[in-house]
């Protein structure tokens, strides 16, 4: 019997997590396996029915075009969740759902804003308060050199935060310069041997 894992993929507004789901749907995901798109979207500051149901509308549409992507992977399972909650409680809203679907992985997309760092900061070990694995996909920006290749994966663990970093860039190649070849302008004094020319005779 197979055993089927849960993942959760958070659903974002960026780049970044779009890649990450990219990079779960080639690496991570197996047959069998349920990909869950959670996005939490800050609850509206106004008391306006129409500015709430216009931003759980444009959660849903951000999550199905997440999901878009996964169609183009063949026998993929797709949960989408939409929820909202107060700015400042986004990530523990995040955790909470995460512990309640039971999920064997979290991936997210890693950027600047992202509300894994303030979870980092308020607890000491993410991977125990969401009960599993967390996978930080980060796109840096591509450094100024020739690009050999489209992909490249490092995984790698963070220095200062409790979950895995792995980073996507392009294989940059930079401009390796021929190898100097030692040369001894004067050996041993041992080892001239001098040699006197004859002059022509005219």
């Amino acid at each position: 019997m197979v055993d089927v894992r849960k993942i959760v993929v958070v659903v974002e507004e960026v780049e970044a997590a779009k890649t990450a789901l990219q990079w779960a749907l080639q690496n991570l995901i197996r047959y069998e396996d349920i990909i869950t798109l959670l996005h939490v979207y800050p609850s509206a500051r106004s008391k306006s029915k129409t500015k709430a149901r216009h931003l759980r509308l444009n959660g849903f549409q951000l999550a199905l075009s997440f999901k878009d992507i996964c169609n183009n992977f063949p026998n993929t399972k797709v949960e989408i969740i939409v929820t909202e909650e107060d700015q400042d409680q986004v990530g523990a809203k995040i955790a909470a759902m995460v512990r309640e679907i039971g999920a064997s992985s979290l991936v997210v997309g890693l950027h600047d804003h992202s509300f894994l760092y303030k979870l980092a900061m308020a607890h000491e070990d993410i991977a125990n308060n969401l009960n599993c694995r967390v996978l930080a996909i980060k796109q840096p920006h591509p450094l100024p050199l020739r690009k050999k290749t489209n992909v490249v994966r490092a995984l790698d663990s963070s220095t200062n935060m409790d979950f895995s970093q792995i980073e996507i860039s392009g294989l940059l190649v930079p401009d390796i310069p021929p190898p100097k070849i030692p040369y001894r302008i004067c050996p041993s004094p041992t080892a001239i041997i001098w040699r006197s020319r004859k002059s022509r005779r005219k």
